[in-house]
């Protein structure tokens, strides 16, 4: 535990390394398909800018170094949630949404977006779109009150669970590319989703910010928060309870806001049952010999 709070240290930490196999991964993806993939000269270059200033900080400690070695990994997966709207049209140019559909409709007898509708009120959508708007802070929160409380080790513990979670999720929206029932089933709804305040406001700026993705199966709301209820116990037993609390609205607010299908929930959360059973002996394994960083 000592070194990886050693500021100076030049030894790669296990979210540097998940970090940049994925960049290995996807930049092998760009040069198997240069000819297909949009801007691949521009997305090359990036993560080679990325990877060498990772390389550098990691290697040439600096005043930087500590604050980007801890903070770095929200810009980074967040840049590799935006190239997979690149990436996939490219690569697998074909869509899973009905195969996802038609299981959810063996399962229940209906398309549950559709079904919802009859208990759907203004001030109920609202609510719920508030809890789908706050998944991002909801997750961040957690790492800021570990770090607010110095405990530098459950800090990294739980910034390589959460981007562990974020990186596998988007691989598996490159195995089964969906955008969602807002788009397939769309001409099935009968009535529009309204809200009361904010409620389209909130929903315009996730339609700019995701409606060109193909990020439905998994459900990533689903599996990082439940990895967050799960990582906020590192913080205290009262916010864990609040995270339990939040986790069950979260979930049903990806069907009933018409983002997701129920099966993409299930995905979701076996995968995040997964990670979280998996995860300490990955990070151990990654870690320098005989480091034990992070509560179980």
């Amino acid at each position: 535990m000592a070194e990886i709070l050693d500021r100076t240290t030049t030894r790669f930490w296990p979210v540097d390394k998940v970090i940049l196999a994925y960049f290995a991964f996807t930049t092998a993806l760009i040069l198997g398909w240069w000819s297909t993939v949009p801007g691949a000269a521009a997305l090359l270059a990036w993560h080679a800018l990325a990877c060498g200033l990772l390389v550098f900080e990691v290697k040439r400690p600096n005043r930087t170094s500590w604050w980007f070695r801890n903070w770095y990994a929200i810009v980074y997966v967040a840049s590799c949630y935006k190239e997979m709207a690149v990436l996939i049209p490219a690569v697998r140019r074909t869509d899973a949404d009905r195969w996802l559909a038609q299981m959810d409709f063996r399962v229940w007898g209906a398309n549950p977006t559709v079904w919802l509708e009859r208990i759907h009120t203004p001030l109920f959508t609202e609510f719920l779109q508030w809890v789908y708007t706050l998944f991002v802070p909801a997750v961040l929160l957690v790492a800021v009150l570990l770090w607010k409380r110095r405990d530098y080790a459950n800090f990294q513990y739980y910034s390589f669970l959460i981007a562990l979670g974020f990186l596998t999720s988007y691989v598996g929206y490159l195995l089964v590319p969906a955008r969602g029932p807002r788009f397939l089933l769309s001409h099935l709804q009968t009535i529009p989703l309204r809200g009361l305040w904010l409620f389209h406001g909130m929903q315009a700026t996730l339609d700019r910010l995701e409606s060109a993705h193909y990020d439905c199966f998994p459900s990533g709301h689903t599996e990082l928060t439940i990895l967050a209820w799960w990582g906020s116990r590192l913080v205290s037993k009262r916010l864990f309870r609040a995270y339990f609390a939040y986790t069950p609205p979260l979930i049903f607010a990806t069907v009933y806001l018409r983002y997701h299908y129920t099966v993409d929930l299930l995905g979701g959360a076996v995968l995040a049952s997964v990670l979280i059973l998996a995860t300490p002996a990955i990070y151990r394994q990654l870690a320098a010999r005989g480091w034990t960083i992070g509560r179980n």
